[in-house]
Parts: structure tokens; C-alpha cells; sequence
């Protein structure tokens, strides 16, 4: 069982927890920490998730990142889960902005990481993504314009392209 701890909208513990695949009253919010991978050459990491993921399986996305554990914060749970998802450990990561999705009862949390990291180091977490790549900024355009089908949602690629100091 995987236990979020509660906020209100404003980001303000409601001093509760929430358990994962329980609907979440109006008014309550988990946090969500995504990260957005550059290496120094430029690139950018983009990840494809495991087919057998309940939202957006098989789609590509330009993050790595998920809910923040209860008695986490927001930093302690990016930094976990991108070295879950990916292998990377980042001590800097630089906190972009905060997105807040009514729908989805969550407070998004942004991260931007540029690391050094071997390329080829990439460790894929089984359940959660099959297959990475190092990718430009130009090609990440080209390809989200000819293939958005193969992306998430719009909301995911607008929350990842906000980034001012990636150049995307």
C-alpha cells in the first residue's frame, strides 16, 4: 500500500494521508515530483513507459518522476524517483515551478536536473519504463509535431516545455 500525505490546494498539509488507487475528496491534493533530465552535451532524456502502465502506456515522455511518499518532500521524492526510474543521482536539481491539476487531485512539482551521467548508464525500472533516449531539442519538436499520438498528454509535454533555463 503506498501512502501520500494530503494537501490542500495552496500546498498546506491537511494533516491527513491518502492511500494510492483511493479516490481523493475535492479539495485534497497529493504531490507529484517530475524532473527534467538534460545531459551537458544538451540532450535530453526522454523515456518510454512500460506498456502494461495504467496511464499512458507505451507513450513517450520527457521526464522521469511520480508521487511523493508520505514524510517525503517534494525534493526528497524527485530525487528518489529519478534514481529509481533512471539510475541518475542529482544532487542539484533547480525547482522550475509548481502546476496544480484539479482533475487529478495533484500539485505538480517541477525539477530541471543537468547532469554529467555516463549516457549509456541509463537503468531502466522494470514496471515503469522500456526503453530511453538521448534526444535534441530540435528533434524532440520535429518528432512530438509528426507523432503527438506517441506522446503523453498535452498538459505532461506544456509542463515539460515550461522549462526556462532547458532552452526547449
Amino acid at each position: 500500500m503506498e501512502l501520500w500525505d494530503a494537501y490542500y490546494r495552496d500546498g498546506s498539509s491537511a494533516n491527513r494521508y491518502l492511500v494510492r488507487g483511493e479516490p481523493i475528496a475535492d479539495g485534497l491534493y497529493h504531490l507529484v515530483s517530475e524532473i527534467l533530465v538534460q545531459h551537458i552535451d544538451g540532450t535530453f532524456l526522454l523515456v518510454q513507459r512500460d506498456f502494461n502502465k495504467p496511464i499512458h502506456p507505451g507513450k513517450y515522455e520527457l521526464s522521469a518522476g511520480g508521487s511523493v511518499l508520505k514524510g517525503e518532500t517534494a525534493l526528497e521524492g524527485a530525487k528518489r524517483e529519478l534514481f529509481e526510474e533512471t539510475g541518475i543521482k542529482c544532487e542539484k536539481l533547480t525547482v522550475e515551478f509548481t502546476d496544480i491539476s484539479d482533475k487529478n487531485h495533484s500539485i505538480f512539482n517541477m525539477y530541471y536536473c543537468v547532469t554529467d551521467c555516463d549516457k549509456d548508464s541509463v537503468r531502466l525500472q522494470e514496471g515503469e519504463t522500456i526503453a530511453y533516449e538521448w534526444i535534441s531539442r530540435e528533434e524532440l519538436i520535429k518528432r512530438i509535431k509528426k507523432e503527438p499520438q506517441k506522446f503523453c498528454t498535452i498538459d505532461e509535454i506544456r509542463r515539460c516545455t515550461a522549462f526556462k533555463n532547458s532552452g526547449i
